[in-house]
């Protein structure tokens, strides 16, 4: 903890070194991309992306998880896509799964999580249609997992009036990326073959 009370102190004396004159953000934000992924500490989508201040709008879930839609019971994360979608007007949306995911894997394995019960109701509610591919068919890397869910959560984006009002204007792309934590490779998935290959 020291270390990061230290590094926030010298903050201001050090934004020269990010090329950016912080003062610009004063107006508000304006980032082109929106970034759903995990709440996994070993997923930093700016250094993925290599962006800076100001250019991703992030949204982080256990598990990198969209709710659905629902008007009658709104949370965070339909308001923060609403906001990125019709307010900051961002062009695309990226959901970026990734291995070694503990919650995918806690989902896939069927793991009995009764001693965490706000994490099993939360996976529980969002669990993915058709289930994941037999357990002895992947391997620690959940990597068949992953990937099928991040798309799978892409597909539940589609379901929010404002993302599929502005897909079909022509404003808003949407993407599912695979990343990997151990050799922090990146996939793209390809709707074309329904496969992840390098970007």
């Amino acid at each position: 903890m020291r270390r990061l009370i230290d590094h926030a102190r010298t903050f201001p004396a050090r934004c020269g070194g990010l090329g950016r004159d912080l003062k610009e953000f004063e107006a508000g934000q304006r980032p082109s991309v929106m970034f759903v992924t995990c709440s996994d500490s070993r997923v930093v989508p700016t250094l993925l992306t290599d962006s800076g201040p100001g250019e991703l709008f992030e949204m982080r879930t256990a598990g990198n998880i969209v709710p659905p839609y629902d008007p009658d019971a709104p949370t965070s994360e339909m308001a923060t896509i609403e906001y990125a979608v019709c307010v900051l007007e961002v062009s695309d949306i990226i959901v970026c799964g990734h291995s070694h995911c503990g919650a995918v894997g806690a989902l896939a394995r069927h793991e009995d999580l009764r001693t965490l019960p706000a994490v099993a109701g939360w996976l529980g509610r969002h669990t993915l249609a058709g289930g994941f591919p037999d357990p002895e068919e992947f391997g620690p890397d959940c990597e068949q997992p992953a990937q099928r869910h991040a798309v799978a959560q892409l597909n539940t984006l589609r379901d929010y009036p404002c993302v599929n009002r502005s897909v079909l204007e022509g404003r808003l792309g949407l993407h599912a990326w695979y990343y990997e934590v151990h050799t922090g490779a990146v996939q793209s998935h390809r709707p074309s073959t329904g496969t992840f290959s390098s970007l």
